[in-house]
């Protein structure tokens, strides 16, 4: 079955109302369009609120898993964990007399360096900068200019999928570990040098990774390891068998193997030393404002990528990559 113009319309005049049907549905898109930022804008504000350094922040407990290993809590307000206790429980952590556990505690202390979360500096500053995309679009530029209007549409997306993808975590901009110790002094007592913590954000949640390090013994003309130094300018005296006394003994008492892991036989560059990761903790603890903001760009995601799509189809873009 077949549809005709009755009567037939000469072809001149029919690319002309196909021109005039494409201009009043690309007007009609462009002020729809207008609604869409709105809401947009709505969104991305409470994503903002999620964000945003409230008291009393977030408090999530930290717990390894199968084991006593690590336990504790840290204290989120907005990209800055601001109090913390950590008991730690490793065979290469020497514990104080009369205590169960070594314990971290995040300083306190007005001058104290700050712990921040680099992956939450960076979606604040980008759904910021979505906002300021979506006022200029909405009040600065042209409404009827659908050039300007798609330009728009495909930053605020290209911002959203950034946002979210620093919440989702591991992108190739995200500095590992070894590239970001932490500033010793962000602890009461200091951190010490054979001590490595590390957070980071992944699917939301907060990570947090704590390590023993050990000096890779390549200044002795030797591969076998020996431990970092605690003083960061001296060199520490190489252990020919790999372990320490202290090390040993543990080993005894414990009556089990060195623990392995992912990381056991490789070799990193850690503030300007070689260095072998000995053990190595790591806790997830889910942070429910993350998530829901997480949740949040994904949603927006999908409206904008809707409206860019829509865009570019009446535009005559469909198909067109970028």
């Amino acid at each position: 079955m077949s549809t005709l113009v009755w009567p037939q319309i000469a072809a001149p005049e029919l690319i002309k109302e196909e021109e005039s049907t494409l201009a009043r549905e690309l007007a009609w898109i462009l002020s729809s369009l207008q609604d869409t930022l709105q809401s947009l804008k709505a969104g991305l504000e409470e994503c903002a609120a999620l964000l945003a350094p409230s008291e009393p922040g977030s408090t999530l407990v930290l717990s390894s898993l199968r084991s006593e290993n690590l336990k504790g809590f840290i204290t989120r307000v907005g990209t800055r964990i601001v109090k913390g206790d950590i008991q730690l429980r490793l065979p290469s952590v020497p514990v104080p007399r009369g205590q169960p556990s070594y314990k971290l505690s995040i300083s306190t202390q007005p001058t104290a360096p700050t712990l921040a979360l680099e992956q939450l500096t960076t979606t604040r500053t980008l759904i910021n900068a979505c906002l300021d995309v979506v006022d200029a679009t909405r009040w600065t530029g042209d409404a009827t200019n659908a050039d300007f209007i798609s330009g728009q549409i495909r930053l605020l997306h290209e911002n959203i999928q950034e946002a979210k993808a620093a919440l989702k975590g591991w992108t190739p901009s995200q500095k590992l570990w070894y590239d970001d110790p932490v500033d010793p002094a962000a602890f009461t007592p200091a951190l010490p040098a054979n001590l490595s913590f590390h957070l980071c954000i992944s699917e939301a949640a907060v990570l947090v990774h704590v390590r023993t390090l050990e000096a890779t013994g390549s200044n002795t003309g030797t591969s076998t390891p020996h431990s970092v130094s605690a003083n960061p300018g001296s060199v520490a005296a190489p252990s020919y068998t790999g372990f320490s006394i202290r090390d040993r003994l543990a080993g005894v008492l414990r009556g089990g193997k060195q623990v392995v892991h992912d990381e056991a036989h490789e070799v990193f560059v850690y503030k300007g030393q070689e260095v072998r990761v000995k053990e190595k903790v790591r806790v997830e603890s889910q942070d429910p404002s993350l998530m829901a903001a997480m949740a949040k760009l994904g949603a927006l995601e999908r409206n904008v990528a809707l409206a860019r799509r829509a865009l570019d189809v009446v535009m005559g873009r469909d198909g067109e990559e970028g």
